[in-house]
């Protein structure tokens, strides 16, 4: 039996509060009728006996206390999917806005996602090769890892995210087979049409998924954005058995409007003004990436989040930093130096690349090479740091060496243009170009016959 439920008890900013509810269920749709004759979409998010709140995605305006009928649907927010998704761009709600029409849905799927069992999951081991030295040598992805990348406000992580959609590709034999999904959350009306010309322009839109939710888009659909972008995804991964890539832009803006939405529902805040349970909603979307045993296809994350104040320990970058396996920490030193894409080495990290490199997924050198790369640079810094204190020119010639590498190493091989692809060989050689500028007795992470191999005597230009 259908009901409709006549007036609204309360009005707080996006959410409203009805009386007298029975047989309500949490995150369950909501149709609310205004009096107008226009209707909105809402969802339950609190329910105290026969009281409910509901979240208004299209916002509370106009709504009138006396005259709205709300009625309950029964089931949770679900989206409808086909293969015909590919190539075609939504709103943060899953709506279609690119002009084509409406999906044909093949199925829907309860944008909440499934938990998996983790008993069910399959260890990650293949790697997705980027064309970006700095991320293929020395902080691996690998297919079914959340890797994120933390940036700072009005650094070119943008470009970063294009560039990786642009080049990343599976083995040879798997690549018809691979796809994007991205989603960006509170991003501005020209940033998203740089996104969506990038996409146009390099011919790849035909194998992304794209979701947009603007600054001026309601906060409750900047919510809903990771998670219908995510079950786009399973659907790809585990209905289509495809290799699916999800590329989420800004998780900080995202954060901020759960925050928003917490102090609208009265709840406690905790560090920086955000709900206590932070950290069980960001892993209710990170650990959606994965792959399952007896299905072909994956779904692999690269989350990008703005740290306020370039702070690591705020509490997005930390707590995303307990729950996913490293990552890509972009240094603002090395952008003021104009160096793309600026990737500081030191503080970066790939906790899988160890499973998903080396003889028979890369090369046999890659491990000890990108150890050796490491160890080098971090030397750099010493280097750097005492020449600030006595002058280059006190410095050792052992010291010298490692200041002409570490110069090398960022102009050379951390940089690289927008459009400059580079396979995992010629990273790897590139590595042993530069890490060759160094005498072979300072080469103690790789071995003898290693270095027979691939140790060169001549110097980068």
């Amino acid at each position: 039996m259908i009901i409709d439920y006549l007036g609204v008890k309360e009005i707080n900013g996006s959410l409203i509060v009805l009386d007298g509810i029975k047989n309500a269920s949490y995150e369950e749709i909501v149709d609310i009728n205004l009096d107008n004759g226009t209707s909105r979409r809402g969802r339950i998010v609190q329910i105290d006996g026969e009281r409910i709140v509901v979240e208004v995605f299209e916002g509370t305006r106009s709504i009138s206390l006396n005259n709205t009928k709300t009625r309950l649907l029964g089931r949770p927010m679900e989206m409808p999917l086909s293969p015909e998704i590919l190539g075609r761009v939504f709103n943060g709600a899953g709506k279609p806005i690119d002009g084509l029409g409406d999906i044909f849905p093949h199925k829907r799927m309860n944008i909440n996602g499934t938990p998996i069992n983790p008993v069910s999951r399959t260890y990650p081991h293949n790697f997705i090769n980027t064309g970006i030295s700095t991320i293929d040598t020395l902080i691996t992805l690998i297919r079914g890892q959340k890797l994120p990348i933390f940036s700072g406000s009005g650094m070119r992580h943008n470009e970063l995210a294009v560039q990786i959609i642009r080049q990343a590709k599976l083995s040879d034999d798997e690549q018809q087979n691979f796809c994007v999904v991205f989603a960006a959350m509170g991003v501005k009306n020209d940033v998203a049409e740089y996104f969506r010309k990038s996409f146009e322009d390099s011919g790849v839109l035909q194998k992304v998924v794209m979701f947009l939710n603007l600054s001026n888009d309601p906060i409750i659909e900047r919510t809903l954005t990771p998670r219908c972008a995510l079950t786009a995804a399973e659907y790809l991964a585990f209905e289509m058995d495809m290799h699916v890539l999800v590329i989420m832009t800004d998780i900080t803006s995202y954060a901020e409007a759960v925050r928003e939405f917490s102090s609208s529902k009265g709840e406690i805040p905790s560090r920086k003004g955000y709900p206590g349970y932070l950290y069980s909603d960001l892993a209710s979307l990170y650990e959606r990436a994965g792959m399952i045993k007896g299905h072909k296809g994956s779904v692999t994350q690269i989350p990008i989040l703005t740290m306020p104040n370039d702070d690591i320990t705020h509490p997005v970058p930390d707590l995303t930093g307990y729950i996913t396996e490293g990552q890509i920490v972009l240094d603002r030193s090395l952008e003021g130096q104009g160096i793309y894409p600026p990737v500081g080495v030191l503080p970066s990290l790939s906790r899988l690349m160890k499973d998903g490199i080396g003889e028979g997924f890369t090369r046999e050198d890659h491990a000890p090479l990108a150890n050796q790369l490491f160890a080098a640079y971090a030397k750099v810094m010493d280097a750097r740091l005492l020449a600030s204190v006595i002058g280059e020119d006190e410095l050792s010639a052992i010291d010298k060496k490692y200041l002409q590498f570490g110069r090398e190493f960022e102009s050379v091989f951390v940089n690289q243009g927008l459009t400059d692809n580079r396979s995992i060989n010629d990273s790897l050689n590139l590595g042993w170009k530069l890490i060759s500028l160094l005498p072979r007795s300072e080469l103690d992470r790789i071995d003898d016959a290693l270095l027979d191999k691939y140790y060169v005597n001549n110097d980068c230009e």
